[in-house]
């Protein structure tokens, strides 16, 4: 047999009659881990803990109502705009990583504002704890049975048989969440290694390099989350994670021509 047989139930127990699904404890475990990280990251820097707090809760607002509308108006919006108060049954699933992404970042520039810090600074610290969120929230999807790839004859193929599958799939569930874990460690590394004082906008440059750019890839053995999309050269995902990769590329064009900058600056002071 060159494949893996996947039968995991997503249910990880039942409480009164409410079943508590492994995505679920996965999705709760990403922001105790990221609250953890950053709470650390930030009294180290001499934060406020209010500060914390705040851009906790604003992200997690933001990825539940950003993946949530991302969904619907990327995916299915003449379904969803014909039937709008269906966009509030989360349970039913339809939640798009690009939307929240987006969400995110509107998020954090209204945190820095009500914090007056810089959007970089805030940006730089928040993206280590969606790295690592994205990890966890990965692995709620192989727990789900969800969102995997093309049909394999790979060794590391999953059957996925809560879904009925006969054929074995490419775990693209595995494949993002590897991907976070590196990006995770690569810019954590990188802040330790500045001491806590990364250059400006660095991390989040490489993070949406990065991270979009392997989710451009991925997308190529994945299956399509909707059926029209098979008719298109690239992808919805693939789509969405273009501009966010030029974002990432610009923001490295501006620190650099920034440091240039500085740097004409200090030798124009000295002669």
């Amino acid at each position: 047999m060159n494949y893996i047989v996947w039968n995991v139930d997503p249910v990880a127990f039942s409480l009164f009659g409410l079943e508590i699904r492994w995505y679920g404890i996965l999705f709760a475990s990403a922001f105790i881990a990221g609250y953890l990280l950053l709470g650390r990251m930030l009294k180290k820097e001499g934060e406020s803990p209010l500060l914390v707090e705040t851009l906790l809760w604003y992200v997690a607002l933001a990825v539940i109502i950003g993946a949530r509308l991302g969904h619907c108006l990327f995916y299915e919006p003449a379904y969803y705009l014909a039937h709008p108060i269906e966009i509030l049954y989360i349970r039913d699933g339809g939640l798009a990583s690009h939307g929240a992404a987006i969400a995110i970042l509107i998020a954090l520039f209204f945190a820095a504002r009500k914090f007056k810090k810089n959007y970089l600074y805030i940006l730089d610290r928040v993206v280590l704890v969606v790295a690592l969120s994205g990890l966890f929230i990965r692995m709620g999807n192989l727990m789900n049975s969800e969102i995997y790839g093309n049909v394999t004859n790979l060794p590391w193929g999953f059957l996925f048989v809560q879904n009925g599958e006969l054929l074995p799939k490419h775990p693209t569930q595995i494949y993002e969440a590897l991907s976070y874990l590196g990006i995770f460690i690569g810019l954590l590394w990188y802040y330790i290694s500045r001491q806590g004082k990364p250059t400006e906008g660095k991390m989040s440059a490489w993070f949406l390099i990065i991270l979009f750019g392997m989710r451009f890839l991925i997308e190529y053995v994945k299956e399509p989350q909707e059926l029209w999309e098979a008719n298109y050269m690239l992808n919805m995902g693939q789509m969405l994670s273009i501009p966010f990769i030029l974002v990432g590329i610009a923001l490295l064009f501006y620190i650099r021509n920034k440091q240039l900058g500085k740097k004409e600056k200090i030798l124009t002071k000295k002669e």
